[in-house]
């Protein structure tokens, strides 16, 4: 089978992240509106590519007050940076896992990241006629690389947001005809 081109399903899709709270605690939320394609070649797994779009206002983090602090100038200012943008440059199988070395953009900024790839699934019919892949994908970033700089500092030492951010992505993709 040569390179076959899926969509995104963004009802069965999100990009999860974690990130530290006042050095205690752990803030997760999700952004739940993904898109873009994934082209995948079996045979020749270099020749696989990704390209995907986040949309900044589907940030959920079920408080919405700090939603909308996320989505102002002060971190992702959404209306300036509507999307979070990956276009892969490369696919490497290293095993068991895949790496997937591409350029997220956030905020603007555009930064080299790696993907640790669990996946593809192999490829299934589903109930309608369709073919579908999924995949899940982990990765480190320092926000403030991609100028998310806001923070307050603590009186007791350390500061309200966490510098890290892991961020796992789980896709299932449409195969096109």
């Amino acid at each position: 089978m040569a390179q076959v081109t899926y969509q995104i399903d963004s009802a069965h899709s999100a990009a999860h992240f974690s990130v530290r709270h006042l050095m205690v605690s752990n803030v997760r939320g999700e952004f739940t509106k993904l898109s873009g394609t994934v082209v995948y070649d079996a045979a020749n797994p270099a020749n696989s590519s990704l390209e995907a779009r986040v949309e900044v206002a589907s940030i959920s983090t079920r408080e919405p007050q700090r939603d909308a602090h996320l989505k102002s100038p002060d971190f992702f200012d959404a209306e300036k940076f509507p999307e979070l943008t990956f276009r892969s440059k490369q696919v490497v199988n290293e095993g068991d896992e895949w790496k997937v070395k591409g350029d997220l953009t956030i905020h603007g900024v555009t930064r080299e990241v790696t993907l640790a790839v669990e996946g593809p699934t192999p490829e299934v019919k589903d109930p309608w006629g369709g073919y579908r892949i999924g995949a899940t994908a982990e990765t480190k970033i320092h926000r403030k690389d991609f100028g998310l700089i806001w923070n307050m500092a603590l009186e007791a030492g350390g500061v309200v947001v966490g510098d890290e951010v892991k961020i796992s992505i789980e896709i299932e993709a449409m195969r096109q005809a």
